[in-house]
């Protein structure tokens, strides 16, 4: 049972983020660049507050799979590089947390477009 409210919550959470963003591209001049951009900053922000780590614990992959869950993990590999490196660690904390996830993405897309065939419209 609490393995179903955690996906409730989950998904909820990140159900309720996509719906800001559509509505933002429905609602306003906003390109989804400037949007996607802005929910990375947003997720930087509220990370470096310390606001969006409880909403990870609390929503796990609602909040942490969305663009600003990337910000947040940008935000707390900066944290914690500085605390370890100093002002370097400013430069490099954000890139060494989301490796990761950035060298999951190129390799995924690449599949994919290994894969599949894509055709311009």
């Amino acid at each position: 049972m609490e393995l179903l409210i955690d996906c409730l919550k989950a998904f909820a959470t990140g159900g309720v983020l996509c719906a800001i963003g559509q509505a933002l591209i429905d609602r306003t001049a906003l390109t989804p660049a400037r949007i996607l951009t802005s929910y990375v900053v947003a997720g930087v922000i509220l990370g470096a507050a310390g606001l969006y780590e409880p909403l990870v614990e609390w929503a796990g992959a609602g909040a942490s799979v969305p663009l600003t869950g990337f910000g947040n993990t940008l935000a707390k590999g900066v944290r914690e590089a500085v605390a370890e490196q100093g002002v370097l660690g400013a430069f490099t904390g954000g890139l060494t947390a989301a490796a990761g996830g950035i060298a999951a993405a190129i390799c995924f897309g690449f599949l994919a477009a290994a894969v599949f065939n894509p055709k311009e419209k």
